[in-house]
């Protein structure tokens, strides 16, 4: 699939947003920012909010006729992009709600109580985004439970180590966002070189599937336009392999290896200066792994026009 980079800057800055609201949310009940007073829980999740209206907006960017915006919340019952712009309006009065409770009142039960819905709907936004590509049964590549895991524990995992420049920006420091952070370094990093072990092996629809033909290999005589159709151009998006393997590796390292040996202080203390470090090289590493996110995708009509597999 051909990688749209308006896309590709929304899922990820908008899933970062969502990860930091969906962990300040538990953040009285968790204690992941114990120190942390009411109005910079409120300015940390106003940053959380921010990231997440400027992914919004930049998915507009690849609509061919905005205009017709408000069609995807028509078809809530059958289609993921239509539960996702639901859910991500209905998010904000929710959010918004709950920022007011944490600004006038602090620790109480109705902040905890908005807190934890804020969060829920932050994993339901997410959840929506990844399955529009996940219920693709024509991309072999997509329709796997590892895409939702990936898009959630990335999101997740953004949003903790932005979360942790933001209490070191402030003088704060938290022990419990710092093992989670870790976990979600490790467990997302493992999540995603399955993914892309399995998206490497020998599956899916092949040509001679396609056709109906299983006991000779099949080829193709007229492969019909190859080159300069909307086909071609969206869904035939070719990298050569060796490119994808190096782009594969600088991903994992940025999003996963740095990031963890900054947390775990093998870079030296974890501050301002390393936590911006590993946020900056987080955030490049799952723009160039959502950006192969689409170029490894392979779709079902490439069959049609000389591909033998997908």
């Amino acid at each position: 699939m051909h990688p749209a980079l308006s896309v590709i800057f929304f899922t990820v800055t908008a899933g970062a947003g969502y990860g930091v609201l969906f962990l300040l949310g538990l953040a009285r009940l968790t204690r992941l920012t114990p120190e942390a007073s009411p109005d910079q829980v409120t300015a940390m999740a106003l940053v959380g909010l921010l990231l997440v209206t400027v992914g919004l907006l930049s998915s507009t960017l690849h609509l061919a006729n905005p205009r017709n915006a408000w069609r995807s919340f028509t078809r809530f019952k059958t289609s993921w992009l239509s539960r996702e712009a639901v859910f991500a309006v209905l998010f904000y009065p929710v959010c918004l709600i709950w920022l007011l409770f944490e600004w006038f009142t602090g620790n109480t039960v109705a902040t905890n109580v908005s807190g934890v819905l804020t969060s829920m709907l932050a994993i339901v936004v997410l959840v929506c985004t990844a399955m529009i590509y996940a219920s693709l049964k024509t991309i072999r590549q997509w329709h796997t439970a590892l895409t939702p895991f990936n898009f959630v524990l990335l999101g997740l995992l953004l949003g903790a180590l932005i979360l942790n420049l933001m209490l070191a920006q402030q003088g704060l420091t938290s022990d419990a966002l710092e093992v989670v952070s870790l976990v979600l370094l490790l467990l997302a990093g493992m999540v995603k070189i399955i993914y892309f072990y399995w998206i490497g092996q020998p599956a899916g629809p092949t040509i001679n599937t396609a056709l109906g033909f299983t006991r000779a290999t099949v080829r193709l005589l007229d492969v019909g336009h190859s080159s300069d159709t909307f086909h071609t151009k969206e869904f035939g998006y070719q990298v050569e392999r060796i490119r994808l393997i190096w782009l594969r590796a600088i991903s994992v390292g940025l999003a996963f290896v740095i990031p963890l040996l900054i947390v775990t202080g093998l870079f030296g203390p974890v501050n301002l200066p390393t936590m911006l470090l590993a946020v900056g090289s987080a955030y490049a590493g799952v723009l160039v792994e959502r950006w192969l996110f689409f170029a490894e995708a392979r779709h079902v009509v490439n069959l049609y026009h000389g591909a033998q597999r997908t």
